[in-house]
């Protein structure tokens, strides 16, 4: 499967961004997502991840409550809404994908290692 992460930009604190990841062949409702987010001089952390059955989410701490990932499967498209948006949330955005049978009974994984499938990546960028 091939990514392409969009709508990145700048935003002011306490606005909303809404970040898609469209993707590519045939199998994307095989796929489980995720959004990853990179600062500058950090490592990449899980943001949010969804079963790719849409029905099982996951979100890091930071983001719970502000935070919502969606994916439509007949679009082939994976959602990031990001209300309340603070500057601590400025970074490059990443979906990726992963099929894994396993994490159906144990939860989605939150390792950059765990997933197999990069899109390029959009900025996000909160001014205070």
């Amino acid at each position: 499967v091939q990514l392409q992460a969009s709508g990145g930009g700048l935003v002011q604190a306490g606005g909303s961004l809404r970040l898609s990841c469209a993707a590519s062949g045939r199998t994307f409702s095989t796929y489980h997502m995720a959004w990853f987010r990179q600062a500058p001089g950090k490592e990449r952390e899980f943001v949010s991840g969804i079963m790719w059955s849409g029905d099982v989410t996951r979100y890091a701490d930071s983001v719970k409550g502000r935070f919502t990932i969606s994916r439509d499967n007949e679009k082939k498209i994976l959602y990031l809404q990001m209300n309340s948006l603070n500057p601590e949330d400025t970074a490059v955005y990443y979906c990726a994908a992963v099929i894994n049978y396993e994490w159906e009974y144990y939860g989605l994984g939150s390792s950059p290692r765990e997933y197999e499938y990069w899109g390029q990546g959009t900025q996000v960028t909160v001014s205070s």
